[in-house]
């Protein structure tokens, strides 16, 4: 056992017994101890106990592994440049541009209202089940009960009026 104590699943399935690390020492129930300990259970029994033993000791070795893999060491990580505080200089240009995409943003979404506010309701309606909710044509024509066609000539209208509105704007 001596060989395998950094591994719990390693010391259960190369030893004889089924082995229980605790906190202070180890434990391994031999075939012997087991049928002492259970008159009515067999070799078996006891194998099967094993088997299950080491599986459950396998998943558990596994997903430590899986975790291990995504811990990160701190070891190194200021030479790699992944450990530093933001300079005052940075955080400045960054509130900067932070502020002037929000004046994007809202110039965007000001420009997108006015452009939806020329369409007529069923065009805007149609427009932003097509291009915001993902149907298709076909599936506006079958919730509006309408043409799959007439759809189509709708959003046709709906841009041609969107694209005159960006032009002239």
């Amino acid at each position: 056992m001596k060989h395998f104590t950094n591994s719990d699943y390693a010391l259960n399935k190369y030893s004889v017994g089924i082995v229980y690390r605790f906190a202070d020492c180890i434990v391994e129930i031999t075939l012997a101890d087991y049928l002492a300990e259970n008159p009515d259970k067999s070799e078996v029994d006891f194998q099967a106990l094993k088997e299950l033993s080491d599986a459950d000791y396998f998943e558990r070795d596994r997903a430590e592994n899986a975790q291990t893999k995504r811990n990160t060491v701190f070891d190194g990580l200021d030479e790699a440049g992944l450990c530093h505080a933001p300079s005052p200089e940075e955080l400045f240009i960054g509130a900067i541009i932070a502020g002037e995409e929000a004046e994007r943003h809202e110039q965007r979404l000001e420009t997108m209202r006015l452009v939806l506010d020329k369409l007529t309701e069923t065009q805007r309606r149609r427009y932003l089940m097509y291009h915001v909710d993902g149907f298709s044509t076909w599936e506006i024509a079958e919730q509006e009960g309408a043409n799959q066609k007439s759809i189509y000539e709708s959003l046709q209208a709906a841009e041609k009026k969107i694209k005159k509105v960006l032009v002239s704007g």
